[in-house]
């Protein structure tokens, strides 16, 4: 079943349809979803900049998945299929924006880090009402926000999916068990691919080696499972490490700091 099969008419919450209507070129949006809650497959007329205020999210289409913790965002493009679930309960503050908001959003997901500034602004933009004045602080405000949108950094938090279905059955289960140590070898036999194949086919297809889209995987599983208040010792043996300190040096060479830094400065 394609992405597009299951997105339900009435997936879009009425106020979220109702603000996507609204005249300014950028509104905001805030909810809260306990653990476990997923929005459904759906679409947007306007671009979304998904923000996790605290929380976990991940954001999934058909082209890959998105780790939105803390101090991050996933911008969403405009008609693009996607579904938004929280790993823990999340304080969701997000953006709708309209193409002709100033703001350059591309034409491919993207994870970015939202720094403390634009954390706030976004805070004060989900609160205004529809009709606020053009000339006013309200408005200064807004092109603010639109002036620090466009210049947040991208952050490593991306699991683009390939194409080719060899490589998509691999990609998937790791996936499914980000902790498989299997060679690419040894993948290959069960796929029916040589090991070259395949990682021509990663690389292609995702802009990652396959040693290097597995790492991803396995810090995005780790980024959930720690959020959820697993030992750092658990996660790093349930993703293959052969020791909390070999998890922790990839975790700091990734996201620049240790695990347990890492989530405390965004809680």
């Amino acid at each position: 079943m394609s992405l597009i099969s299951q997105i339900a008419a009435d997936s879009i919450n009425p106020d979220v349809r109702d603000r996507e209507s609204w005249p300014k070129a950028i509104v905001g949006y805030a909810v809260d979803y306990a653990q476990g809650h997923s929005t459904g497959f759906h679409r947007h007329m306007r671009a979304q900049l998904v923000h996790a205020d605290r929380g976990l999210m991940a954001v999934r289409t058909a082209s890959g998945s998105w780790l939105v913790p803390p101090g991050h965002a996933v911008w969403v493009p405009a008609e693009v299929v996607h579904e938004v679930r929280a790993t823990t309960p999340v304080g969701m503050r997000t953006l709708y924006l309209r193409s002709d908001s100033g703001v350059p959003i591309g034409p491919d997901c993207r994870v970015v880090e939202v720094p403390d500034l634009v954390r706030g602004l976004i805070g004060r933009v989900v609160t205004l009402p529809r009709d606020y004045p053009e000339e006013g602080p309200e408005a200064r405000l807004v092109a603010v926000l639109a002036d620090e949108l466009s210049t947040l950094a991208p952050a490593p938090l991306d699991l683009p999916l390939p194409s080719d279905r060899r490589a998509l059955e691999v990609a998937r289960g790791l996936i499914e068990t980000p902790g498989d140590e299997r060679s690419l070898t040894a993948w290959g036999r069960d796929v029916g691919a040589s090991d070259r194949t395949l990682a021509r086919l990663f690389e292609a297809e995702t802009g990652l080696s396959f040693g290097a889209w597995r790492r991803r995987r396995r810090l995005l599983a780790a980024l959930e499972r720690l959020a959820a208040g697993i030992p750092v010792t658990t996660v790093a043996l349930d993703m293959g490490y052969a020791s909390p300190s070999a998890f922790v040096a990839m975790f700091r060479r990734e996201l620049g700091a240790s695990p347990t830094r890492y989530l405390g400065a965004r809680a």
